[in-house]
């Protein structure tokens, strides 16, 4: 199996055949987690130390559920409390960290860039959970393995990503995910939510919902990201929904199989139709939660081999 990274802080510097053994290793994962028995031991005699500087109530469970599944013994740091809130710097604390010898790190930070930060003053691997407005390369590869079960292919796929794209590292990590997989991206969203410089990123650009949905094989929604608003980006929730919300109206433009996804968590009636996103025929938001934990257990087991064969090289050269 090929995976090379020390650690998982993008999508950006993992090639496909990467992005492939994680998906591949995730299935087995499924498997797993479908039985009655859930246990595995890639992680046993490891520490996995989860810190959540943003709440994310979905995420943390699913990489705690991930860790204890694959046996590791698992810390939830509650960092609303730390010594960060004290006057802390983030390198004190990752070097606090890193003198109790943890194994895996699992970070969100709200700062683009504070988990790249921590990687590099840490001995253990490092997951980044979501950094600012960077990267969540979890939920870009969760959202992989979803889209390959239900289409039976990640590549030569029209997918359109809706809504606040400027605010959203989902939209990033999928954005460089699906272009790596080598599918035709649409990016649509009113211009006041959409980054400076879009159109270099190598997807179309559409305004007009109906048109941007016409023949699409994928409709990933975002949520409205107004914790990172800080001005009248649209003019009401009613009209944002009236022009961008999914319905099963401007659905009908995509193609009849299309799959709908939403990352989480919703805004019914403002991102997407409860009752779309609710329908088992057409909607893939349930499957995309389920993929999470499988992903998360798939990242975390293959950095953990790296880990043990990188400890395993220096402890040989010591000896030697």
């Amino acid at each position: 199996m090929t995976f090379r990274a020390r650690h998982l802080l993008g999508i950006e510097h993992l090639a496909p055949e990467e992005i492939r053994t994680v998906l591949d290793l995730a299935e087995k994962y499924v498997e797993l987690n479908q039985r009655t028995v859930k246990q595995a031991d890639s992680l046993k005699g490891m520490t996995q130390i989860n810190m959540f500087f943003e709440a994310s109530t979905r995420t943390q469970a699913s990489f705690e559920l991930a860790g204890k599944r694959l046996g590791a013994d698992v810390m939830n740091m509650a960092m609303q409390h730390s010594s960060v809130k004290k006057g802390e710097t983030l390198i004190d604390t990752a070097l606090t960290l890193n003198a109790m010898h943890p194994d895996l790190l699992v970070v969100r930070h709200p700062a683009s860039g504070a988990v790249d930060l921590l990687a590099q003053k840490v001995n253990c691997a490092v997951l980044n959970a979501g950094d600012g407005r960077h990267e969540h390369p979890t939920q870009a590869l969760l959202d992989a393995l979803t889209i390959r079960r239900a289409k039976g292919r990640i590549q030569r796929l029209t997918v359109a990503i809706c809504g606040d794209i400027a605010h959203s590292r989902v939209a990033r990590s999928n954005l460089i995910l699906l272009g790596k997989m080598e599918n035709r991206i649409r990016l649509i969203g009113p211009p006041t939510l959409m980054p400076s410089g879009v159109r270099d990123l190598g997807c179309e650009v559409y305004e007009d919902m109906r048109e941007g949905l016409k023949d699409c094989d994928v409709v990933m929604m975002l949520r409205l990201q107004k914790e990172r608003m800080d001005g009248g980006f649209i003019p009401s929730e009613r009209e944002y929904y009236h022009r961008y919300g999914l319905d099963a109206e401007k659905l009908a433009y995509a193609k009849e199989d299309a799959i709908v996804m939403h990352p989480g968590p919703m805004n019914r009636g403002v991102e997407i139709d409860g009752e779309l996103a609710d329908d088992i025929n057409r909607s893939v938001i349930q499957d995309q939660v389920e993929m999470g934990v499988a992903v998360r257990m798939a990242c975390m087991d293959l950095l953990a081999r790296n880990l043990r064969a990188e400890r395993g090289r220096q402890a040989a050269g010591v000896m030697v």
